[in-house]
């Protein structure tokens, strides 16, 4: 979809839609000939600009009809004006209007560009499998005209509009079946970074054994698509920021269980267990196509976990790349094997003062948060306050669960350094603590449990049923707020 600025309203538009703030109907300039009109319906519909609350209706313009939306805007926060300009889209986009126009009438540079970025995410859908779909459910908005000439308008958008091709890039990879986006595709699809400056490393199996990370090709055995470490680096500082903060995904390509194989009503939605690593590319395109001041080095774990005659078994121990061993009690709990030696490996290369995980880790965090928080986990309190604020801002909310040395009994194992389950109980909090167990002296870390937040089984303010690309904003504005220059 195209997005443009013009001074003017261009000629030929199929619809026009006008942000309204609540209870501002009355003062709103709604620039046509029949504003009155358009007033008085939508008073009649009890329209009062309420957050994503939307108004319709068809009006005869010199001549032809043209459709018009008024969107309410609410309070004005930064949520309401997303909602706003997402609500729009999922009004228009396949209504059989081409072109919209919108006059942000009173709308200052930055609530513009928040109406825009909502407007954006909100357009994003996959349809490139469905060749038999119904003409009236196709997508046919295809140009949207600002009507704004303001270069700090302009400038505002451009970031945002950064940040909307990250969360679209993991869509995409969250949405794609485990035939298309698997370890090796996974980094090819990722290769279009190095064109935005973000420097590349892959290792494949061989370099991996040679380090001794038993844990997440232990995981990896039973299938024939090989394994692949991505790490990703933008340094936007030109190297004045020597550590870079490190962020590290969870990337199973999909998600059988392995020998403790899953259910199979709903495992085909295993395809997005690498939500995390999906996030982590998402944010290192933000970054790099907004040109962010800020040294970040992102590292994707990515295998596909299988059960064939050569996959891992229960009461399997493997060697982590740290020297730790593990008893592998269930298969199924492969994520933070995957994990551990993504941690490791990245501490040891990089040394990084600041390490943040995200995972499709539990289905215990889904049991106690549902579809509305992430679960984070923090080792540093500053660490942990930083993160949840940033995800107020973002919209991509987090709620802390704690940590402590009283659930490490439950993954300690009578023949091994650790077992990778614990009981029954507690198993977001066991699941944090096996991954704190790889975390150096002095490193600030935070694990993300984003397993309830990837995909939504219906649509949202700022997405359609499916991916959200949850994590993107998160990270974004916790590196604009504490690590940009």
């Amino acid at each position: 979809m195209n997005i443009k600025f013009a001074s003017k309203r261009p000629a030929k538009i199929d619809a026009i839609a006008y942000a309204i703030k609540k209870d501002g109907l009355d003062d709103a300039d709604i620039r046509l000939e029949q504003s009155e009109l358009i007033r008085t319906a939508a008073k009649a519909a009890r329209f009062e600009g309420k957050a994503g609350e939307i108004f319709e209706t068809f009006v005869s313009e010199s001549g032809e009809t043209l459709r018009v939306i008024l969107a309410g805007t609410g309070k004005g926060k930064s949520a309401n004006l997303e909602a706003a300009g997402g609500a729009t889209v999922a009004k228009i986009l396949t209504s059989g209007a081409r072109h919209l126009a919108i006059d942000p009438l009173d709308l200052n540079k930055d609530d513009l560009a928040r109406f825009m970025f909502g407007a954006k995410l909100r357009s994003w859908r996959i349809d490139k499998y469905r060749t038999t779909m119904p003409e009236n459910t196709k997508p046919t908005l295809e140009t949207i005209t600002v009507l704004d000439t303001d270069m700090e308008s302009a400038k505002a958008w451009t970031d945002l509009a950064a940040v909307a091709e990250g969360v679209s890039l993991t869509r995409e990879l969250v949405s794609e079946p485990a035939n298309v986006i698997y370890p090796e595709s996974f980094v090819a699809r990722c290769e279009e970074l190095k064109d935005l400056g973000v420097e590349f490393q892959v290792l494949g199996q061989e370099e991996m054994e040679k380090l001794g990370m038993g844990a997440l090709l232990g995981v990896s055995q039973g299938s024939v698509r090989p394994p692949r470490l991505l790490a990703m680096r933008w340094d936007g500082t030109d190297g004045k920021q020597k550590t870079p903060l490190a962020l590290v995904g969870k990337g199973v390509t999909f998600d059988t269980g392995g020998i403790s194989l899953k259910p199979g009503p709903g495992m085909g939605d295993m395809k997005f267990d690498m939500g995390g690593a999906g996030a982590v590319a998402g944010t290192m395109k933000a970054l790099a196509s907004r040109k962010a001041k800020a040294h970040v080095v992102g590292v994707c774990g990515l295998v596909e976990n299988m059960p064939d005659g050569n996959a891992q078994r229960p009461g399997d121990i493997v060697t982590s790349m740290s020297g730790q061993t593990i008893e592998v009690l269930n298969t199924d709990a492969e994520g933070r094997l995957v994990l551990c030696d993504a941690l490791h490996w990245t501490q040891e290369i990089y040394k990084p003062e600041v390490v943040i995980n995200l995972a499709t880790l539990t289905g215990a965090i889904i049991i106690s948060l549902g579809d509305q928080h992430a679960g984070c986990f923090c080792n540093d309190d500053d660490l942990a306050e930083d993160l949840l604020e940033a995800g107020k801002k973002s919209g991509d909310p987090l709620w802390r669960f704690p940590l402590s040395s009283a659930y490490d009994k439950m993954i300690n194992s009578p023949i091994a350094d650790m077992q990778n389950i614990g009981g029954k109980g507690a198993g977001s909090i066991t699941a944090a603590q096996f991954l704190k167990r790889f975390i150096k002296d002095g490193v600030k870390w935070s694990h993300l449990d984003i397993a309830g937040m990837v995909w939504a089984d219906k649509a949202g303010p700022l997405w359609d049923k499916g991916a959200t690309g949850f994590g993107v904003r998160l990270l974004n504005q916790y590196i604009i707020d504490h690590h940009e220059q």
